[in-house]
């Protein structure tokens, strides 16, 4: 249940928008459809999941390839997102 102002009420679960929400700002793992892992920190994203990151490193089977500043993924090719432990 939803308090008047639209935030949770403590103790509720959270819905993925609140997941989503949460993260911005911090490190992730973003994995695509094909398999490439992108690890940075979450800039914003969208409804369609589109996703804009910051201080993106691109790994293949586990190998980094490929280290980028920005970096803008379309959302039709993402399987997941995840934060990454501390």
């Amino acid at each position: 249940m939803a308090s008047t102002d639209g935030a949770p009420e403590a103790g509720s679960a959270k819905t993925p928008a609140d997941f989503l929400k949460s993260i911005k700002g911090k490190p992730v793992v973003v994995k695509l459809n094909s398999g490439v892992d992108y690890r940075g920190i979450l800039a914003c994203l969208d409804g369609y999941m589109n996703i804009a990151m910051e201080q993106t490193e691109e790994y293949v089977n586990g190998q980094l390839k490929n280290k980028y500043g920005d970096a803008f993924i379309r959302g039709n090719n993402v399987l997941y997102i995840s934060t990454v432990k501390s």
